[in-house]
């Protein structure tokens, strides 16, 4: 299999300013690799760095010290090297991703929301719209709230509405932090779909689930975060 992302020895440690400037290292020494069409799931307990991981591969998070490299449309960048402006065309581009919680700004449409990923690579709007209402259609989003807010929705409704803006394009990267959390058994199901037909188009995936039944169904590798050790010292 064909590697997608490659991370290697990645340290990342955070600086408590209000409890006497204790650091605390949430990442020691993290390595991993993911292939397109795989997804790795992250096991581990609150606290071990699973989320801390996947906003470093977002690139929200500055890491101390290591590597992520991509690899995608024959080429590669290691994201700790890379420059803001080539952090932002990745992430705008090439990776999907859905957290545990929706930030939208405030009184924009669900509808221009799902649609946005594919105005910004250039699809058509009308073909934008037709895909967003048929992927909020398949997550069960009622057609008379898409010109809402989603802001006004329950926490459940949000969920979709970010899954289905995650989930409107195909990528090459996908980073899943717990995306079923606040589902029921219905609309968990669309989410395996979707994810396994993300793998089927070559996505590679890295992904927190707590919910078993989910984990089991798309993970094809789990990787134990318990032994990333977390050392806190004082400054």
């Amino acid at each position: 299999m064909t590697v997608a992302i490659d991370v290697s020895q990645l340290n990342k440690t955070f600086l408590l300013h209000h409890q006497n400037r204790v650091q605390f290292q949430v990442l020691n020494d993290v390595s991993l690799t993911v292939s397109r069409g795989e997804c790795v799931v992250l096991n581990g307990v609150s606290g071990s760095g699973k989320s801390t991981l996947l906003k470093s591969l977002y690139g929200n998070y500055l890491c101390d010290s290591g590597e992520i490299w991509f690899h995608f449309n024959a080429q590669r960048i290691n994201l700790l090297a890379a420059s803001e402006n080539e952090k932002i065309h990745l992430r705008e581009h090439y990776i999907n991703y859905v957290s545990q919680f929706l930030k939208v700004v405030p009184r924009v449409a669900t509808l221009d929301i799902v649609m946005e990923p594919l105005l910004q690579d250039g699809i058509a709007f009308q073909d934008a719209e037709q895909r967003a209402m048929a992927i909020l259609d398949r997550l069960n989003i009622p057609e008379h709230l898409w010109s809402l807010s989603p802001l006004t929705f329950s926490g459940g409704e949000q969920q979709r509405v970010n899954i289905a803006r995650g989930f409107i394009k195909t990528s090459p990267f996908m980073l899943l932090d717990e995306p079923t959390a606040s589902l029921d058994a219905v609309n968990r199901a669309v989410v395996i779909e979707l994810i396994n037909l993300a793998k089927q188009q070559g996505s590679a995936v890295v992904g927190i689930f707590h919910d078993k039944e989910v984990r089991d169904q798309v993970a094809d590798r789990q990787i134990d975060f318990q032994h990333y050790a977390q050392k806190v010292q004082k400054s």
